[in-house]
């Protein structure tokens, strides 16, 4: 016997298959997500802000 299937949830996985396929071309194409530029500035700001607290007070 054939399995039922919801042609509707068919389509909208379809759908999403195509949008993830789409979002990780444009990824490759950018070159770096957007996480990772998040995390990229994150860890510079976070050098500065190291870098700024070890230095010396009156060091003229």
């Amino acid at each position: 016997m054939a399995e039922i299937v919801n042609l509707r949830q068919v389509r909208k996985q379809k759908d999403r298959e195509a949008a993830r396929a789409k979002g990780i071309e444009a990824a490759a194409k950018s070159g770096r997500s957007k996480a990772l530029k998040a995390l990229e500035k994150a860890r510079a700001d976070k050098a500065t802000r190291d870098l700024d607290g070890a230095q010396r007070e009156g060091a003229d």
